[in-house]
């Protein structure tokens, strides 16, 4: 490895949103990240459905139910 080229690698901590702390080795002395392995649905099996501002809501009121009118022939 050529020298002076490569930058420092060191002990780093990362900080998730939900407050889990992980300790690992980077070239960034700190790191924050919005989601992580202990709040992700994927891990933690819990589904969560954030509806931002209402835009279920707003779209049921625009449209209303849709139904299925006649059916459809394809080729």
């Amino acid at each position: 490895m050529k020298k002076g080229i490569h930058p420092e690698y060191g002990d780093a901590v990362i900080r998730c949103a939900c407050g889990a702390v992980y300790r690992t080795r980077s070239t960034r002395p700190d790191i924050h990240i919005g989601i992580c392995a202990a709040c992700h649905p994927l891990f933690t099996g819990q589904q969560k459905f954030v509806d931002t501002a209402g835009r279920v809501e707003k779209f049921t009121r625009r449209f209303g139910k849709t139904t299925l009118v006649g059916s459809v022939k394809r080729r």
